[in-house]
């Protein structure tokens, strides 16, 4: 069913295929055409430009005139930049909650209704999985109460997702690992232990996301 207005059509084509390229149903280094996305949105090919340029703009792709978008893939240097932001977003965040018993306690609260409900996810459904697991992570920055650090984490929160849905394709039991890892940085945190914390994430980062040497 084609969308009545462009801009609509063109949110739509946007969403649909970021989705796909932070699931990687779309994969890094893949070339997709416009007709390619029209035909399976169910669009004309001007809503579908729109989207492509800017998920260009976003840099989760590269547009060749007649050619196609290509898919940018992750490189090993994005990874590490992305794990060495979010380890000092998060011990950050953890450092200014830990100092409160109230803000401990809230947070505490929140991971755990976030691993109860991670836990009850199927492991093979990984676009949910990830979401998940992402937000698990953005409630420990949104707990620090830096709303600018927040803000900037939930654009980390994207490319995290991508990340995490890499992994887990390409091997199922790191699922498992997070989940694991999840419960330990929970009960650090009610413990108030920021430097365990800090320890933990680094491993449960470099783990999971297969990165070569120690982060820096």
């Amino acid at each position: 069913m084609l969308y009545s207005s462009a801009a609509s059509a063109s949110d739509r084509v946007y969403d649909e295929v970021k989705e796909l390229i932070l699931t990687n149903e779309i994969s890094g280094g893949e070339l997709i055409s416009e007709g390619e996305v029209a035909q399976r949105c169910e669009v004309s090919r001007t809503p579908v430009r729109e989207a492509f340029l800017r998920l260009q703009a976003e840099g989760w792709m590269r547009l060749y005139p007649k050619r196609g978008a290509l898919v940018v893939p992750v490189t090993d240097r994005d990874a590490r930049d992305v794990v060495d932001a979010r380890q000092l977003l998060e011990g950050h965040a953890v450092r200014a909650v830990v100092a409160a018993d109230s803000a401990t306690t809230r947070l505490v609260e929140s991971l755990r209704r976030n691993l109860e409900e991670h836990r009850l996810v199927e492991h093979d459904d990984i676009a949910r999985f990830s979401r998940v697991d992402a937000e698990f992570h953005q409630h420990i920055v949104a707990a620090g109460d830096n709303a600018l650090l927040a803000g900037f984490f939930t654009g980390l929160g994207e490319r995290h997702r991508r990340m995490t849905t890499t992994s887990v394709r390409r091997d199922p039991a790191i699922a498992q690992s997070i989940l694991a890892d999840h419960a330990e940085l929970l009960v650090l945190i009610e413990r108030r232990d920021a430097d365990g914390f800090d320890v933990a994430l680094r491993r449960h980062l470099s783990d999971v996301h297969d990165l070569p040497g120690d982060l820096r």
